[in-house]
């Protein structure tokens, strides 16, 4: 069981702040999860394959040459540009 001790190490790791409620809520739902995990691990895989359950086939479409849109009328629509490219503020000193 994950306490809620635990939860405030892991969201410290990732920078989080988690209300009380947060905390004990996710200490619930964590080791429901842990929980799961361990009865997954019971079962017997040495017979399955890794890619067993992978059945989506990747869909790729014709590399087709087309006109692309005028670099004029990319900007257009932009708060600010400058020729043919966006302006955008400066954030890097």
């Amino acid at each position: 069981m994950i306490d809620r001790t635990e939860v405030r190490r892991v969201a410290a790791l990732a920078h989080l702040a988690l209300s009380e409620e947060e905390e004990q809520r996710l200490a619930g739902e964590l080791s429901q999860i842990l929980s799961y995990v361990e009865k997954l691990r019971e079962l017997d895989t040495a017979n399955v394959a890794p890619t067993s359950a992978v059945t989506a086939r990747a869909a790729f479409r014709d590399d087709i040459v087309r006109p692309s849109l005028p670099a004029t009328e990319a900007v257009r629509n932009a708060p600010a540009s400058v020729g043919t490219a966006i302006a955008v503020p400066k954030i890097i000193e």
